[in-house]
């Protein structure tokens, strides 16, 4: 029998509607740049299809909110797919990873693609646009999504479904293409007018709107430097067949995860080998190596691997720390809240620390300040160091990439390094797994076991985190002289056991709960693999425990 439904808006407004109309005819989107994508029912995300059959409060998200960027970029690849199916059928497309605010994939058709096929793929996506073709959400039994991606060929998500346990799986459709992804989508093409596609190396950038503003496009900027280290990691991984979370899943059930852990940690140490070793080759000239980088990218763990190094090749490495050299609380820049910004490169006393750099290259003798953080005050503990013959100085922190910390030291005296857990592991060919989301899950896992904090305080702090980083870091990355990446392939195998019960205790709610929610379904992708065999100076240890570096 018909009846109504009381519909809450976030803005106070309540109206009454038909029961089982759909989220998109209670808002009605316009479909234009701004205008709703997906929305909070009571707390939970769901798609603009989603029939309402009871009283609810409704909250739109647009691209304004990091949600909304997910399922604009998550649709917005699906748009991709099969404007490629309809120019260059039987093509297979991956979505590898993001570089600078775009999303960098390939295209595999037999040859290499060209600057007139990226357009012809374009005039397609715009097409498919003013067509406002549907995109639809099928809930099918499992033997019947094998059936369908084993006709379209696409074996990355048969690996992935094979250790799936649930019954039903929800897949999408778009006229006769199928495909699964991992997110909410939105419910037609007509929603994703905004963006732009070019070849980049052997691939494209497919690039659109982020969260400060609905109607532009980033401008795109080339990190050939973070190119090519995406490019190493992904060959590598493609070698090793774990290039995707089914692959990875494969080798925990067949026993072989712990050769690709040893192999895994045997490629760290290579190459934090061959950096030591570049240093070397120019230790005529660098007497200082910064290392600087995100937030739970490593960098304390990778820094004396670094050191041990260093020293097999005869060198004194001596470590300087920057927060030692923090201003007084009272002389420290606040940001636009208020603030204390401690993040700011302008709260270190850069005089200070620029001297003693100088006098230590000049052989004197320098006394390091120790800053007490509970008074917010700069003392003296009469620590000293004067350099020696084969001495070089290590400084970590999140500056180190920015000529203005150490603007009194020629360049060449200094040798840069970034590191980031750049991770290639995708869920298949067409889900990516975001960088940020490895290095939040570390930071959740490690604030909990070394710091007393539970996962709601990291979540939620995370945004600040990543605003600093994307003010601090990012900028200066392509600086670096090397980049490292800390990622390890397995790794999501090991957080997942200490991370689910983390996320579990967050309650609806919480303002963390969503991003909860969505950290615990990509965790359960995964298969939990033992730790014993990994070495207690792994990076990951930094994260997990018993690391021999931290006492």
């Amino acid at each position: 029998m018909a009846g109504k439904v009381k519909i809450k808006l976030a803005n106070g407004q309540e109206k009454e509607y038909d029961v089982g109309r759909t989220l998109e005819e209670i808002l009605l989107p316009d479909k234009e740049p701004g205008c709703p994508l997906i929305a909070l029912v009571d707390g939970e995300v769901e798609e603009l299809s989603k029939r309402i059959h009871y009283d609810v409060e409704v909250q739109p998200i647009t691209i304004n909110n990091s949600l909304g960027v997910r399922t604009y970029m998550r649709s917005l690849s699906f748009l991709l797919i099969k404007a490629v199916e309809e120019v260059f059928p039987g093509s297979r497309v991956t979505i590898e990873h993001s570089l600078s605010k775009g999303l960098y994939g390939e295209i595999y058709n037999g040859r290499e693609i060209t600057d007139n096929d990226i357009l012809l793929i374009k005039t397609k996506m715009k097409e498919l646009v003013i067509k406002d073709e549907k995109i639809e959400k099928i809930k099918v039994n499992k033997d019947e999504a094998i059936k369908i991606f084993k006709r379209y060929g696409m074996n990355d998500k048969l690996r992935l479904l094979k250790h799936i346990e649930q019954s039903y799986i929800n897949i999408y459709k778009c006229g006769y293409l199928y495909d699964y992804f991992y997110g909410p989508m939105v419910p037609s093409m007509g929603y994703l007018k905004i963006f732009d596609i070019m070849r980049y190396n052997r691939g494209f950038i497919l690039t659109y709107p982020h969260e400060d503003d609905p109607v532009a496009i980033p401008v795109f900027k080339d990190l050939p430097k973070l190119a090519k280290v995406f490019k190493e990691t992904e060959d590598w991984s493609k070698i090793l067949d774990v290039g995707c979370v089914g692959a990875l899943n494969d080798k925990v059930e067949s026993g072989e995860i712990e050769e690709i852990i040893l192999v895994a940690e045997g490629l760290h140490e290579k190459k934090i080998a061959n950096i030591a070793d570049k240093i070397y080759e120019n230790i005529d000239k660098i007497k200082i190596v910064l290392i600087a980088g995100p937030s739970s990218s490593g960098k304390t763990t990778f820094s004396k691997r670094l050191s041990i190094q260093l020293r097999v090749l005869g060198l004194r490495p001596f470590a300087i720390s920057l927060d030692d050299y923090f201003v007084d609380r009272e002389r420290t820049p606040k940001d636009e809240k208020g603030n204390y910004d401690f993040e700011s490169i302008k709260a270190l006393d850069l005089e200070l620390f620029n001297k003693h750099l100088t006098q230590l290259l000049s052989g004197e003798e320098v006394e390091f300040p120790v800053f007490n953080f509970k008074t917010g005050s700069r003392e003296w503990s009469g620590r000293k160091y004067r350099m020696q013959e084969n001495s070089i100085l290590v400084i970590e922190g999140i500056h180190g990439l920015n000529e203005v910390l150490t603007k009194a030291i020629p360049r060449e005296n200094k040798y840069k390094i970034y590191i980031s857990a750049l991770t290639q592991l995708n869920i298949d060919d067409h889900n990516r797994i975001p960088t940020t989301d490895v290095r939040m899950l570390r930071r959740i896992v490690r604030d909990n076991m070394s710091r007393g904090r539970n996962a709601e305080a990291t979540i939620l702090s995370w945004k600040m985190v990543r605003d600093g980083e994307e003010k601090n870091i990012f900028p200066f990355q392509e600086e670096a002289d090397t980049m490292f990446n800390s990622t390890l392939v397995y790794e999501m195998s090991i957080l997942k056991k200490y991370a689910e019960p983390l996320l579990r205790e967050i309650k609806k709610e919480s303002p963390a709960y969503i991003e909860a929610k969505r950290l615990l379904i990509f965790l359960s992708y995964f298969k939990s693999a033992g730790e014993e065999i990994i070495p207690n100076n792994s990076i990951i240890r930094e994260f997990i425990g018993r690391s021999c570096f931290y006492k």
